[in-house]
């Protein structure tokens, strides 16, 4: 009762603490000194305070935090850029701070269990390391949805082009033909980069950033044919139509391996996830049966064992099934 009792008592000052600077966190940024000059100065710039809600969101879109010591902090961290472009490349409206919150919190609750499961403290620390994982799985879960649906829209986004091209049109004005027609998530990409060309900035350097916000190989070929239609000529439709043929063929083979394919991941996903659901099981219904495997010396080295070859026969058999096309 006692463990549950301080667990209790340090979740709550967690959250109390937590409250307290999200409504001081809310307060500043709305209402401090540094909101309102902000404000001046963006009403300033718009002859009239005419701002719209986009362009503001876009300025405090790619913030990896809404603290400035919190902004500091995290600036310092190494590789903190590519976290937070893959979370701009999920979609996912968090900053790089929330993100780490989510993961200390699941962390916390998974802790909060320990007077609740007849399991040693070490296990159910290794087990909190790995649930704290979970907010960052979700966000590679919904990177890879991301990508793979602009991915099967980018066919149609070229021969949009290409038909504008043909029709008339400069290139930059296809580019917004395209991010204004197509749908998200492919239609603010080149919206994005048709604003940037708008703003000033050189084709090539607008293309080259569409390529790094959108890490697909089929796009990179687009903006590579593109770049090199610039500096050496030629019909840039009739090369974008023969893109467009390739990418759909392409998609269509990566659709028949996977269905060739499917019967494999089951497995894989199976024979990876049933010895865990039987241990929890049992671990529920007769909580001492389990008790030998991390208390006899024997026991620690079976479940060692099986967890080695466990992993080795789920990248086995993931290597079998990924197949690239």
């Amino acid at each position: 009762m006692s463990m549950i009792f301080y667990a209790f008592g340090i979740l709550l000052f967690a959250a109390v603490v937590l409250c307290v600077e999200g409504i001081y966190l809310w307060w500043n940024s709305y209402h401090g000194p540094a909101a309102k000059r902000i404000e001046a100065r963006l009403r300033a710039l718009s002859a009239g305070g005419n701002v719209s809600a986009e362009r503001l969101s876009i300025l405090k879109k790619r913030m990896l935090s809404d603290s400035p010591r919190m902004q500091r902090w995290l600036m310092n961290v190494p590789r903190i850029s590519t976290l937070d472009r893959w979370l701009e490349q999920s979609g996912s409206s968090w900053s790089v701070a929330q993100l780490f919150g989510y993961c200390a919190l699941v962390v916390l609750c998974t802790v909060a269990l320990i007077p609740l499961l007849p399991v040693p403290m070490p296990i159910i620390l290794l087990g909190a390391a790995l649930a704290g994982m979970l907010p960052v799985l979700h966000v590679i879960r919904l990177r890879q949805k991301r990508l793979k649906k602009m991915e099967a829209q980018l066919p149609d986004a070229v021969d949009m082009i290409s038909r504008a091209l043909r029709a008339g049109h400069a290139f930059s004005g296809a580019l917004g033909m395209v991010g204004e027609e197509m749908k998200a998530p492919i239609g603010p990409e080149f919206r994005t980069t048709f604003e940037e060309i708008n703003y000033g900035v050189a084709l090539g350097d607008a293309m080259t950033n569409l390529a790094m916000r959108v890490p697909i190989n089929d796009l990179r070929y687009f903006v590579i044919a593109v770049l090199i239609q610039r500096e050496s000529g030629g019909n840039l439709a009739e090369i974008l139509d023969t893109i467009g043929t390739l990418v759909r063929e392409r998609l269509k083979l990566y659709d028949k391996i996977r269905v060739l394919s499917a019967e494999g991941r089951l497995s894989a996903w199976i024979l990876g996830l049933l010895p865990f659901a039987t241990a929890g099981m049992v671990l529920i219904v007769n909580p001492g049966f389990m008790r030998v495997l991390w208390e006899d010396p024997v026991g620690l080295r079976m479940a060692g064992g099986a967890l080695a070859s466990m992993m080795m026969g789920v990248l086995w058999m993931r290597k079998i099934i990924r197949i690239r096309v």
